[in-house]
């Protein structure tokens, strides 16, 4: 026997029990992730059993199996987090105790409890992941519990799984329009739940700090870090520097932000001067779990994102007042030509001088080396970083994603040995070479490039397009741009020559086959991507709001967004209540007529069924009063002949006139 004719002839308690195991593996699927290993590994095991149980007609696990069971999760789910509370602790509990309880299937109570802790466990997958995909898992996760909540209401027997599900559909069909007012109307407040801690260590992207020549392979992060959208002519790819954290303050090993006020207080300003026309744009931000704002090089303005204050620090950074934990989008405009930064020496330049003794003795050496030089001698700061240009254009140095593990003098084993790295081992090492030539210097790291979707218009820039570059400080100009990386891999800030994140085996396949074809498609997607975050993740308040003043209203406020909520509901109500009214008017009036003298012999003590026909319900009339009752028992044959009689032409209203003068019994 084949599984399918094995599947078709269970009982219908193991066929539904079968079908609901399914719904819930689709559901904690998405979650596998972020769940402990164990987690996932339990919960599969239980989902098995349970299945297995259903099919071979065993009984389910005692009392003292499922307790034991329940102790272990508990046990487990503290070890893993040290708390039984909390978002990631109370996912954890929930897919577990969820598994756990289709043990229980004795009764249609424990099913409601199974429907309804997995509508709660489907919830929690926007904890981690609001995109697209996750909406669609879902949402087939939703029509598969409700198919299953309505499959537990049929009747006895054995309906088919496809009219429950159709009945489903229909329901799902039927509140769309009750989720589309309450999305459009209802009064956004803070969401519930963050997002995962950063976890960026031997991937590419940004972080508060850099710590060089401790990771031996990076592993290319091809995710969205931002889109852009450029009103009017974007600016050159190679101009599209999206400043982040710059850093200062290294030990040897690790770069990080200068501390506070500490150069600020020595004359080290931001000192903005910009020129030429501005570039506007506006920037769909991912969530980053970090008070940072991005920015093309350099905005004068506060960005305009609602909810959030921003300020601009010394080094052109704009920092938030809270970290960024959803999808947001903010209006900006930057300039391409600029110049901060104090424009004679001061005191707190040497800041950005400093290195620390005992690390890279030979870049030191090779610092000392340029300076005396005599092709060197009495250089400007502009001719000793051209030298150092040189040396990373002509030494034979590459750009690559596999360095290999650094050690101790990082910048030594890159000017000398090694002769290879990515962004940041290249700005690492030749800032510390800066530096060691007493010129002031820093590390900026941001995003640098990005990729036009002809479907939309918007800009890709990807969490890959992280960068990593350096900026000298000259008397008379302030800070400048230098990106050392341009000189080993012009393509790494050029057109498109970048180095692509390994494809998966179908999108290889595909792509080998059709390159303009798998463009396309993920053009498409990606369009259809934008659109979802833009439509649906950042609809704002601000976008209620708005739609507020398109209705009329000249100074919208949340309160008037429940008054709008609140008067559709009334009207809905009514218009439910009038559909009603209608519905019933519609009715058989026969039937109606038929009910109400039902009603008026059940209070005389004549019992009857809605299948008594008006005939046994004279002849019971007859039997219990006699004579007395001769009129009605008239009056109901002659209901029955203006129904059934072939040449009965009377109108019904006569007989509901009657109806009101009978000499009904008491």
């Amino acid at each position: 026997m084949n599984p399918t004719t094995k599947l078709s002839t269970l009982p219908r308690e193991a066929r539904d029990t079968l079908f609901l195991l399914v719904v819930i593996a689709l559901i904690v699927l998405p979650q596998v992730s972020q769940l402990p290993w164990w987690c996932t590994a339990l919960t599969a095991a239980a989902l098995l059993w349970r299945g297995k149980l259903a099919v071979q007609a065993l009984p389910l696990p005692s009392h003292w199996w499922r307790a034991g069971l329940l102790l272990v999760a508990l046990a487990a789910t503290y070890a893993s987090h040290r708390t039984l509370l909390g978002r990631d602790a109370g996912v954890t509990l929930v897919v577990l105790l969820l598994a756990l309880k289709t043990f229980e299937l004795r009764a249609r109570r424990d099913a409601f409890v199974v429907f309804f802790l997995g509508f709660f466990a489907m919830l929690t997958n926007f904890f981690y992941s609001q995109s697209l995909m996750t909406a669609v898992a879902m949402l087939l996760a939703l029509l598969g519990l409700l198919t299953a909540l309505v499959n537990a209401h049929m009747p006895v027997g054995r309906p088919p799984l496809a009219q429950a599900a159709k009945t489903a559909g229909w329901m799902a069909l039927l509140g769309a329009p009750v989720m589309l007012v309450l999305f459009l109307l209802f009064p956004r407040l803070a969401p519930l739940w963050g997002v995962p801690s950063d976890a960026m260590t031997g991937r590419t992207g940004l972080s508060g700090s850099m710590q060089v020549g401790t990771i031996a392979k990076l592993a290319l992060d091809d995710s969205v870090a931002m889109r852009i959208k450029f009103e009017g002519q974007p600016p050159p790819q190679a101009d599209l520097y999206f400043r982040g954290p710059v850093l200062s303050d290294f030990d040897g090993r690790e770069w990080r932000p200068a501390r506070f006020g500490t150069a600020s207080r020595y004359g080290v300003t931001a000192n903005l001067a910009v020129s030429g026309a501005p570039v506007h744009y506006q920037v769909t931000l991912a969530p980053t779990s970090r008070p940072w704002l991005f920015v093309m090089e350099a905005a004068t303005q506060s960005p305009d994102l609602p909810g959030y204050q921003s300020a601009m620090q010394t080094d052109l950074q704009w920092q938030l007042d809270r970290p960024v934990t959803d999808l947001v989008r903010y209006q900006a405009q930057s300039y391409s030509s600029f110049r901060h930064g104090p424009l004679q020496p001061v005191a707190g330049l040497q800041a950005f001088v400093d290195l620390p003794p005992g690390f890279n003795p030979r870049t030191q050496a090779l610092a000392e080396q340029i300076r005396s030089d005599p092709r060197h001698a009495g250089a400007s700061t502009a001719q000793l970083v051209q030298a150092a240009l040189e040396r990373l254009r002509s030494g034979g140095y590459s750009y690559t994603l596999e360095p290999g593990v650094y050690g101790q003098h990082t910048a030594d084993e890159f000017w000398f040995d090694r002769k290879e790295g990515f962004c940041e081992h290249i700005a690492s090492s030749f800032v510390i070479l800066m530096r060691a030539m007493n010129i002031p210097a820093r590390i900026v790291t941001g995003y640098q490039g990005g990729e036009r979707n002809s479907l939309d218009d918007f800009w890709v820039v990807r969490q890959s397009d992280a960068h990593a570059w350096a900026e000298v400080w000259q008397a008379g100009q302030g800070w400048l741009r230098v990106d050392p990386t341009s000189a080993v891999a012009p393509g790494r800030t050029g057109a498109f020559q970048r180095l692509a994140a390994p494809q998966g085996v179908v999108a290889q396949a595909l792509g080998n086959f059709s390159p303009t074809l798998s463009a396309q498609l993920r053009a498409g997607w990606e369009a259809i991507n934008n659109g979802w975050n833009q439509w649906v993740l950042n609809y704002t308040q601000g976008k209620q709001l708005q739609l507020l003043k398109n209705l009329g209203f000249t100074s919208p406020s949340w309160q008037d967004l429940s008054y709008v909520l609140l008067a559709i509901l009334v009207l809905s109500s009514l218009a439910g209540a009038a559909w009603t009214l209608w519905e019933r008017s519609q009715h058989d009036p026969w039937l109606r007529l038929l009910a109400r003298a039902r009603q008026r012999l059940a209070r005389a003590g004549i019992p009857s069924c809605a299948a008594s026909s008006p005939r046994q319900l004279a002849q019971q009339v007859l039997a219990s009063h006699g004579s007395q009752g001769q009129a009605l028992h008239d009056w109901l044959m002659a209901l029955e002949r203006q129904r059934y009689a072939p040449s009965s032409t009377h109108s019904l209203q006569p007989l509901k006139q009657q109806f009101k003068r009978l000499p009904w019994p008491a």
